[in-house]
């Protein structure tokens, strides 16, 4: 059964990198919906099985979303300027990244309770 849990897991964090790009919200809640399915084991098991997809998921947007935002801050000119702006980049994105991923997190928990329900 914990073999289950964790595939579900995995697919869904596969899931929910691809399509979190394009769509933001509906991705998560595919992701955890999936996972929650592959988990199989009531909408306790699936919500578990979509928070843990969407932990994964969000861990990765975040990471490239504060490259993304060092590198743009980082591109003000000058070297005090280079890094004031890399570092204030960086923040900002860490900032947005934790309350988007925390969203993100949600949804991927109500999608996979939802999965897991419909399997029991």
């Amino acid at each position: 059964m914990l073999g289950k849990l964790w595939l579900g897991a995995f697919v869904g964090f596969i899931i929910t990198v691809f399509l979190g790009w394009w769509l933001p919200i509906i991705g998560h809640l595919i992701g955890g919906f999936v996972a929650g399915l592959l988990a199989a084991g009531g909408a306790g098991r699936g919500a578990l099985a979509g928070l843990l997809s969407g932990i994964f998921g969000s861990v990765i947007h975040a990471s490239v979303g504060i490259v993304v935002g060092a590198t743009v801050g980082g591109s003000l000119g000058g070297f005090i300027g280079t890094i004031i702006g890399g570092i204030l980049g960086a923040l900002v994105a860490l900032v947005v990244s934790i309350i988007v991923g925390v969203i993100g997190i949600i949804v991927a928990v109500i999608g996979g309770a939802i999965g897991g329900a419909i399997v029991r």
